[in-house]
């Protein structure tokens, strides 16, 4: 189980929100309920029947009567972002304790389980939320059901196991960072980016912290953060609702709320996350690569924002695939200065970045195409955009969504992240409303602010800079 960690080269956030946009459309769905005896009126939208129990866990259930198979989601409201100093890394260590053994499903039970029934389970963690699944046939599911609500309650952190895995996440991290070029330049990004917030800390955790993480502090930290009302299950597949409500609420029911939980999260308000980034400032750091790679980055809006869906389609019409103006113009011209770039709207929930990424031509200097890459960003904005290019931006974006919708794992992922983030499994209809009410000047206002009235970071990584900390 490792971190989904956005890479440098890539677009992470497209997937994320985008995935209701017609889907949504296409189904009539159930509606709320505050909790299991109460239905709200039907209303335009997904398939999903909405739960909260009395202990504040959410449910959401998408039945799929095409093949005998569902998928099964559990997001929790805990990330990289609720970490602090000794701390770092304790949701992503948590996140591969759950899979070592729970009071009733002890160790080894749980994987021999699923592997005895075909399905197949894993996990990831980013700055912002923990999201475990699995993907089984149905005849499983009551107890899949019962082995997630008994790994919500009863963790063990077994001694031994604890300290076995521990040395693997610190070869994740070795794979993840120091031996990874991409990964360890998405790490400089992001602690210099969102210097002095938890946005700058390392999801996978500081070396020291790993070291230091006690048994103790861990099972604190999961107490904390690993409870109902912190927690959205959601299942897509050959299931029916009520059935499967019945015996989440004989399981997970019997969970307590946790009463600290607002004021754990209060800790972790936006005040927390305004950063004191250096923007316009150069950081030149080793890395394995010899061929130089960098990114060049600009801060951006949090998660939801119009501009953020603003930046996603300029992100699309600049960066996206290889008839990109980015890719155009610096990769398949006839003088390439770079072999591959692309362009990326992260958005978090409390902030976001937008940055370039990109590898050097064999011959090439950093200094070269830095200089090369901020003339030309005077006039990008004004030649890239066009109403072509922006419909050509929109059609991708729909292409994404329908791409992501064609399975209970995609609907099931969907679902689950837009109820996280938007209180609305349905958000979607939102969301694609106001990516068509986008307009051309809207783009360019937007490009012309980030790109030509902005400072940003910039950061390059090569084997031939010398083994030390990073120079500015």
């Amino acid at each position: 189980m490792s971190p989904q960690i956005p890479r440098a080269v890539k677009s992470p956030r497209l997937i994320k929100v985008l995935s209701l946009i017609m889907m949504a459309f296409l189904f009539d769905a159930c509606g709320s309920m505050k909790t299991a005896s109460k239905a709200a009126p039907l209303k335009a939208g997904f398939n999903v029947k909405k739960v909260v129990l009395k202990n504040g866990l959410t449910v959401l259930i998408a039945p799929n009567p095409k093949l005998p198979i569902v998928s099964y989601y559990t997001l929790f409201d805990v990330g990289g972002r609720d970490e602090g100093p000794g701390t770092t890394g304790a949701t992503h260590f948590l996140e591969h304790m759950m899979f070592k053994g729970a009071k009733k499903y002890g160790p080894g039970e749980f994987d021999g389980l699923l592997e005895k029934s075909g399905g197949v389970t894993n996990a990831y963690t980013t700055n912002d939320m923990t999201v475990y699944y699995q993907n089984i046939p149905v005849e499983f599911l009551d107890t899949m059901i019962d082995m997630e609500a008994d790994r919500m309650q009863n963790l063990l952190l077994e001694p031994v196991s604890f300290e076995s895995e521990r040395q693997v996440i610190f070869e994740e991290r070795k794979m993840r960072y120091e031996n990874s070029p991409d990964g360890l330049i998405f790490l400089a990004l992001m602690k210099k980016m969102f210097v002095g917030t938890p946005y700058g800390n390392s999801v996978i955790g500081d070396e020291a912290d790993l070291k230091a993480l006690s048994r103790d502090q861990m099972m604190v930290f999961f107490k904390n953060f690993y409870v109902p009302n912190n927690a959205i299950v959601a299942i897509a597949g050959d299931v029916d609702p009520d059935k499967v409500i019945a015996k989440i609420e004989e399981t997970y029911g019997k969970i307590p709320a946790s009463k600290d939980l607002k004021d754990l999260k209060k800790k972790s308000g936006e005040e927390a996350f305004k950063s004191h980034a250096l923007l316009g400032t150069e950081y030149k750091v080793y890395a394995t690569n010899p061929i130089p790679k960098f990114v060049m980055a600009y801060q951006a809006d949090k998660v939801g924002t119009r501009k953020s869906y603003v930046m996603d389609i300029l992100a699309m019409i600049l960066g996206n695939g290889g008839s990109s103006y980015l890719t155009q113009k610096y990769v398949k011209s006839d003088n390439p200065i770079l072999s591959e770039i692309s362009l990326s709207n992260f958005n978090l929930v409390h902030s976001g970045v937008f940055y370039f990424a990109g590898e050097l031509m064999e011959g090439q200097k950093i200094e070269d195409v830095k200089k090369i890459l901020e003339g030309d960003l005077k006039d990008m904005c004004e030649k890239a955009i066009s109403a072509r290019s922006l419909q050509k931006a929109k059609n991708q974006i729909l292409a994404q969504g329908y791409s992501q919708l064609k399975t209970n794992a995609g609907v099931a992922s969907t679902i689950v992240r837009n109820e996280k983030w938007h209180g609305d499994y349905n958000y979607g209809l939102k969301e694609m409303e106001t990516y068509n009410s986008i307009t051309e000047s809207e783009v360019s206002k937007s490009c012309k602010e980030t790109l030509e009235n902005s400072k940003s970071i910039f950061i390059s990584t090569s084997d031939k800079y010398p083994k030390t900390a990073e120079t500015k």
